[in-house]
């Protein structure tokens, strides 16, 4: 999976010699611990956003974006860390007519929640199937849409937290591709996580919501 995606990368950067010419630029997040190639300026609009999740509960989100003349690039962070918490006041709310598990179900499922409503903006679909990042578990997409733009998506639940990658571009722009394939998430220390096993207990939160990054490295 690893060479497939340095090869998909490639590709993207053999196609357009201009990008970097047009300033592309790394952009670290540390509050949200990600890193990605976006064009210059992406970060510079950041809004703090309410995100009604699938189970109608609201969860904060963030949305960093940038636009120019390719298309529009964003990267929206769901924050699902309170979602047990919200779904335990609605049972109070109502009486005990709800189930508490919904709570984790909730998190669980937010990727494909994700994923339905880029479906549901598409015309047509080119892909739709599963990826990872430094075993962390993931979807990419990529469609076409109604006005003839193309997406590129990629989606990932990392401790708790939705990480949505989303580039709508002009068709036979490759730039959408490199914003989807050059996720990361980081450490404190800036360098990337990489996890031994997919089912690294890293990779889950306690119910403190609180526990230490695991181990990065920088190759």
């Amino acid at each position: 999976m690893a060479a497939l995606r340095l090869i998909a990368l490639s590709i993207c950067l053999l196609a357009s010699s201009s990008v970097f010419a047009q300033r592309w630029e790394l952009f670290s997040s540390d509050e949200d611990a990600f890193r990605l190639m976006a064009p210059s300026g992406f970060g510079s609009t950041v809004e703090d956003v309410d995100y009604e999740t699938e189970y109608e509960i609201v969860v904060p989100a963030r949305i960093y974006s940038v636009e120019d003349d390719t298309g529009t690039y964003t990267v929206t962070v769901v924050d699902y860390r309170d979602s047990q918490r919200l779904h335990e006041e609605r049972i109070e709310a109502t009486d005990g007519a709800y189930i508490s598990v919904y709570g984790e179900v909730e998190v669980r499922a937010s990727m494909a929640f994700a994923a339905k409503k880029i479906r549901d903006r598409a015309e047509t679909i080119e892909y739709d199937a599963y990826h990872y990042i430094a075993r962390v578990d993931g979807h990419q997409l990529q469609t076409t849409n109604p006005d003839g733009t193309r997406t590129f998506a990629a989606i990932y639940l990392h401790r708790s937290k939705l990480y949505v990658i989303d580039a709508v571009v002009i068709a036979g722009s490759p730039r959408g591709g490199m914003f989807q394939q050059t996720f990361d998430f980081v450490g404190h220390d800036g360098n990337r996580i990489w996890y031994g096993a997919f089912r690294d207990p890293y990779k889950v939160l306690p119910p403190s919501g609180e526990a230490p990054l695991p181990p990065t490295r920088t190759d």
